[in-house]
């Protein structure tokens, strides 16, 4: 648990010392691998970045910073978590609390698509860039891309993506690429798992930039998962979502998928950080026996 002395101690630095957060991210000891052949697993803590503030039937429960900071430090304490997937504001205070020695840490790219907007595929990037994540000598960048073949506002964010793979891997780091496909029902932009979507988004995405020597996937569990990731080589590793108060379901779709080779782990925000009973260690333990990790 963050301490009332750390959090007033990490609110004064960021006004007085903004330097402090450099000096942080330049002493982290990192690893000298990504995947050292047991996967990967990565609590995401993006979604406030696109305006998504609520999880576990709680409205504002993402929108509390000191409270959600306590809960990734919870998960990154488990010996099977290997890091974080989050923008800057919260990488850097995790930075500065210590928090990520010896983790992978994958900086958040573009989150301009808020959710509910009308201009919501119109994904650009506005949080990290490929010199920030460098220079902070993060581990890799990981972007949106969602297509509606009926939205042209997907076409820039597309190209942008593409744009980013290649700067990534001019500078050999991962690209983690999201795609995902999307159509719209009653105005709503809605995901859609039908099989012919998710394979041709999937191979849009494998086909991004000047090399896809870097280049990770991210990617929903859905049916007939084996046949879906028939469309790719690239690792992948399987997005967490909102499983919602009921979460076996899903939990079997993880499990499923990650018995596919190259897919390498997982990247969960949500279900981890605000499980319905509140015990973060008990889902990670779940998705570390999963994945044939230590639990505790």
């Amino acid at each position: 648990m963050i301490t009332d002395e750390q959090y007033r101690g990490l609110i004064e630095s960021r006004a007085r010392r903004p330097g402090a957060i450099a000096e942080a991210a330049q002493a982290r000891k990192r690893r000298d691998h990504l995947d050292d052949g047991t996967g990967l697993l990565i609590v995401a803590a993006d979604h406030s970045g696109r305006g998504v503030i609520s999880a576990g039937g709680e409205p504002l429960a993402i929108g509390q910073r000191r409270n959600l900071l306590d809960r990734i430090i919870t998960a990154l304490e488990h010996p099977a978590v290997d890091g974080v997937m989050a923008t800057a504001d919260i990488v850097e205070e995790l930075l500065w609390l210590g928090a990520l020695e010896d983790k992978i840490v994958i900086g958040s790219m573009n989150r301009s698509g808020l959710v509910g907007s009308a201009w919501e595929l119109d994904d650009r990037f506005n949080c990290y860039d490929t010199a920030g994540i460098v220079d902070s000598g993060l581990d890799g960048g990981k972007m949106l891309m969602r297509v509606d073949l009926e939205d042209p506002a997907s076409n820039p964010t597309i190209a942008a993506c593409g744009e980013a793979v290649s700067e990534l891997a001019r500078a050999q780091v991962m690209a983690l690429v999201e795609p995902l496909p999307y159509s719209r029902h009653g105005g709503r932009l809605q995901l859609t798992t039908e099989l012919e979507a998710m394979i041709r988004t999937i191979s849009v995405a494998s086909a991004l930039g000047s090399t896809s020597a870097f280049t990770w996937l991210k990617l929903p569990a859905v049916d007939r998962m084996e046949e879906v990731m028939a469309a790719t080589s690239l690792p992948t590793l399987l997005l967490g979502g909102d499983p919602g108060a009921h979460p076996e379901s899903v939990y079997e779709q993880w499990r499923q998928a990650l018995a596919i080779p190259h897919v390498r782990g997982l990247v969960a925000g949500r279900p981890i950080l605000y499980p319905p009973d509140g015990d973060i260690t008990a889902v990670v333990n779940l998705v570390a026996e999963m994945m044939g990790r230590q639990v505790v």
